[in-house]
């Protein structure tokens, strides 16, 4: 094979940049193609590819229109997108790139010899809006849970996808089960810059209030319904108990969280890493009730600060929690089998006074892992 070889192409920065930068270390990378106006750190200019044009329209649509609507919008530049990559391609050319963003760069790359990778930072097409289409119908939630375009692009970009890049058992079980064969899976944990994602060291306060926390945005596709319901659960056990959330929550649980606003809830703008941090270890249990997720970053920051975390298998983080050792796997849409997790661990935290320990190996997220993982799976298959 030829150096340079590969293309990346995304609309906008995303975990695919770990993947350019890993090929471009090795001399594999042909180049990085994004709809904006800056490119990806640790990616020479010389191997970079800007339409910042797509990027202002995808902008301008979020300014001006609801999420639901700008979302809609944003998916219905992707035909620009992929013409515009297509364009710049050449027979043998391996396309890295994500749901329905290159759908006949994914074809050309296939009928002139190439090898394209679909980014599975979400499960298969159909599982996705089979899931999310139930809950929001359970929530009568008047928006659908993905624009119906950007649901028939995607699928229709699965017959041209050799290999998916997963990050989770969830996702991976996800095209197994829709056709896909084992050897076209590759394993393709992120890495996740963990440094200021560290333990407590201090003891933690006596009689201080048992802190349940949940990082990042609230939605129907994170749980939170289940989450709130839950919580409530826990406060006929322990009154004095709270919960601390993002204040980053999409339209579909809006009127949600205005039902439940009662609840003891600590609320916090969006924080930077060392902040973020800071929070997770004020905290003592971390929750996460995703029911569609590909990989669940803010569930590893939480462990890395020591702190169990309780979540579905469907956070995709689930394979990084053991049962009893650094948390609970639970059911999605189970409040009950929720509120008994956090229970469960809230009790020797309560009696004790202190913190469970946790332990956990950050450099399994690293970037050189996560280098040498997917160089290794390219090799096995004679494409490095």
């Amino acid at each position: 094979m030829r150096e340079g070889d590969f293309i990346v192409a995304t609309p906008s920065r995303s975990v695919c940049d770990d993947n350019a930068r890993a090929l471009a270390q090795h001399g594999l990378l042909r180049f990085i193609a994004l709809g904006t106006r800056r490119g990806t750190p640790g990616i020479a200019a010389e191997l970079t590819r800007l339409n910042p044009k797509i990027g202002l329209a995808s902008y301008a649509a979020a300014r001006i229109f609801s999420t639901a609507r700008a979302e809609s919008l944003r998916f219905r530049l992707h035909p620009w997108f992929d013409h515009w990559v297509r364009k710049q391609m050449l027979p043998g050319n391996h396309l890295i790139s994500s749901y329905g963003y290159a759908n006949d760069s994914f074809r050309w790359a296939r009928e002139h010899g190439g090898k394209t990778f679909l980014d599975g930072g979400n499960s298969h097409p159909e599982n996705f809006r089979t899931i999310l289409t139930e809950e929001h119908k359970r929530w009568n939630c008047p928006d659908p849970p993905i624009a119906r375009h950007h649901y028939e692009r995607s699928l229709a970009m699965m017959p041209f996808v050799d290999y998916v890049l997963s990050p989770s058992t969830f996702v991976t079980r996800s095209f197994l089960e829709h056709g896909f064969k084992p050897g076209q899976i590759l394993r393709n944990v992120y890495p996740v810059n963990l440094d200021c994602f560290t333990p407590a060291v201090t003891p933690r306060l006596r009689n201080s209030p048992l802190k349940i926390i949940c990082t990042g945005s609230l939605s129907l596709r994170k749980g939170t319904p289940y989450l709130l319901q839950a919580f409530r659960l826990v406060l006929k056990k322990i009154p004095n108990a709270r919960l601390l959330l993002t204040n980053h929550v999409q339209e579909s649980v809006l009127p949600i969280l205005k039902q439940n606003a009662d609840l003891p809830i600590d609320w916090s703008p969006g924080l930077p890493h060392a902040q973020l941090a800071e929070r997770l270890r004020s905290a003592d249990i971390y929750v996460l009730p995703s029911l569609e997720e590909g990989l669940a970053r803010t569930t590893l920051e939480a462990l890395a600060c020591g702190l169990p975390a309780i979540v579905t298998e469907n956070s995709g983080a689930g394979d990084f929690v053991r049962d009893g050792k650094s948390g609970e796997l639970v059911p999605i849409r189970d409040p009950a089998a929720i509120a008994q997790a956090i229970l469960k661990w809230a009790d020797p935290i309560l009696s004790h006074a202190d913190r469970p320990r946790i332990t956990f190996d950050a450099g399994l997220l690293s970037f050189d892992h996560f280098e040498r993982e997917f160089l290794a799976q390219l090799r096995s298959r004679g494409l490095a």
